[in-house]
């Protein structure tokens, strides 16, 4: 009976231990967010850590609201993603319609009849935020500007973004029915910095001389970055801001510090001040709150025996890296992996179906798991392949050729 009741202390011990530490965080993050709102002036805003999509801080995050040139996320994503299955090359040209020039707000004056390089219309999108070469763009690619806003809002939809519709590809319309919000903003950044990292390349842009071809000739035009956060915070690496009057001021900023990406989005701020005051104090704190415990996975699995396959055996791998942020101060040396998988496994073994998981565990706590996959197809043995196999062990066992 003692030793019952030491046991049973033991364990009021740990669970009242896990309490406090559960109020101590709570309150903290509170604390925290507390102030964070106090700092933070835009009606709408996130903070999102890119490698994992955790959101870090939200306020309104789901309000919809008209994001200006901040659209432009979305169209560079398509535009990426035709680099990337090869329908479009950075060298390919692409000729400004009239529709394109007659483009207002924010432009490069493009010429009707004038010819770009993909790689400029792209610069000048992501550095001047270019209505006109979004625009141009939008008809190489879909052939008109309201063919590519419905793979806009498609896109859209596969990425999760639930409070986002598009009428245009750059921002410039004052439609009610061009809609996203701050959380959206986030996703659709996300996406474009994780899957397509290149982008880097043309937001950190502060400055860069095209050249305007037309029949009048030759003429030197320089793209100025919209993002005054690349001369005001040292992390910054990009990536779209915008503004009309209907929206006022919204910012999808993004950083880089530590091995960490983050983004943070703000909306509807009151001038263009604080928009960028805003988005900095995200960052700042997000910096100073997040740890990231990476395992890129690149062990030895072990191979797992087939009862009834063409093979005995069927090796393994890992479905991706494991990322886990971590926002309390843990000490992450302490994780550990271990693997949930079967001994042996019935054929068939189907390449890229799950075999099993790597989870991992800080102490008692689960942090999460990562698929493992089977790296191979092992198929179901038929009666030709066991006499095979019956051939090939005898001849290794004995050494000699079996009759029958």
């Amino acid at each position: 009976m003692r030793i019952r009741f030491q046991v049973k202390k033991q364990i009021l011990c740990l669970l009242f231990s896990c309490m406090l530490f559960a109020v101590f965080t709570t309150e903290s993050v509170n604390g925290q967010n507390a102030e964070l709102d106090a700092k933070v002036q835009s009606p709408s805003a996130v903070l999102m850590e890119a490698s994992t999509g955790q959101v870090i801080y939200e306020r309104d995050a789901d309000t919809k609201r008209s994001p200006a040139s901040i659209t432009k996320i979305m169209t560079l994503i398509l535009i990426f993603d035709e680099l990337k299955s090869g329908n479009l090359k950075l060298d390919d040209e692409v000729t400004t319609s009239a529709y394109a020039k007659s483009m207002g707000g924010s432009q490069v004056f493009l010429e009707e009849g004038e010819v770009q390089t993909v790689e400029t219309m792209i610069k000048c999108i992501v550095v001047a935020s270019a209505n006109d070469a979004s625009v141009a763009m939008a008809e190489k690619i879909c052939g008109s500007e309201e063919a590519f806003v419905e793979r806009m809002n498609a896109r859209a939809k596969e990425l999760g973004m639930t409070e986002t519709h598009f009428c245009d590809c750059c921002g410039l319309t004052s439609d009610e029915q061009h809609y996203t919000s701050a959380r959206d903003v986030a996703l659709m950044s996300r996406e474009l910095i994780t899957k397509y990292p290149e982008i880097y390349q043309y937001t950190k842009i502060w400055m860069e001389d095209i050249t305007h071809v037309t029949q009048k000739g030759s003429t030197p035009f320089t793209l100025s970055s919209t993002n005054k956060l690349l001369k005001q915070y040292e992390y910054t690496t990009g990536l779209k801001t915008g503004s009309t009057s209907v929206a006022k001021y919204c910012f999808s900023a993004t950083a880089h510090k530590d091995g960490i990406d983050l983004i943070a989005v703000v909306m509807a701020a009151p001038d263009h001040k604080v928009r960028f005051a805003d988005a900095k104090t995200l960052l700042t704190y997000g910096f100073s709150v997040c740890s990231i415990y990476h395992d890129a996975n690149t062990d030895t699995l072990p191979k797992l025996k087939v009862k009834g396959g063409v093979e005995d055996t069927v090796s393994l791998r890992y479905e991706k890296e494991f990322r886990y942020l971590d926002l309390n101060g843990q000490d992450m040396t302490g994780v550990t992996k271990k693997w949930e998988l079967t001994e042996t496994v019935p054929a068939p073994a189907l390449e890229g179906e799950k075999a099993g998981e790597a989870v991992y565990y800080l102490g008692e706590q689960k942090l999460g798991s990562v698929d493992i996959l089977y790296a191979q197809t092992v198929e179901q043995a038929g009666y030709g392949d066991c006499i095979k196999k019956v051939f090939l062990k005898c001849t290794l066992v004995n050494d000699v050729t079996p009759s029958f």
